[in-house]
């Protein structure tokens, strides 16, 4: 089996998000860390290349695959920032519909920049989605 490229590492993730470009997301991410990190009580880490994570959970599937993720987790991409949530976002329905200007897919919430969306409401999301994790986990322990 391949070994899985998204774990933590040992990058400093100042030194990354001091890489993104425009300087606008660059500053919406630094403000994305402290936010999770208050969420979280969780120091940022990086997971993989390019992955700002809080927090960690082992997984495993009836297959066999396991690994271990973020509980809370984002990344700077070049078309916008995308927001890792651990439980389907029709969750968030009403939620996401009071949010602001967003995408989403499956588990994943886009922005393109903080000003865009209700901070407040982005904050109860990511929240939801932290507290989560282990709730789904502890049901497979």
């Amino acid at each position: 089996m391949a070994e899985l490229k998204t774990k933590p590492g040992k990058q400093s993730v100042t030194e990354f998000l001091n890489t993104v470009a425009p300087e606008q997301k660059r500053k919406d991410c630094f403000e994305l860390v402290k936010m999770m990190q208050e969420i979280t009580g969780e120091k940022a880490v990086m997971w993989g290349p390019s992955i700002v994570g809080f927090g960690a959970y082992h997984y495993k599937y009836a297959s066999g695959h396991e690994g271990d993720m973020c509980r809370a987790g984002f990344s700077p991409r070049k078309a916008n920032i995308t927001i890792y949530i651990h439980s389907r976002l029709e969750r968030y329905k009403d939620k996401l519909a009071k949010l602001g200007k967003h995408k989403t897919s499956l588990s994943c919430l886009y922005i393109n920049k903080l000003a865009d969306v209700d901070k407040a409401i982005l904050q109860k999301i990511i929240k939801h989605s932290y507290d989560h994790v282990i709730e789904v986990m502890a049901k497979y322990e």
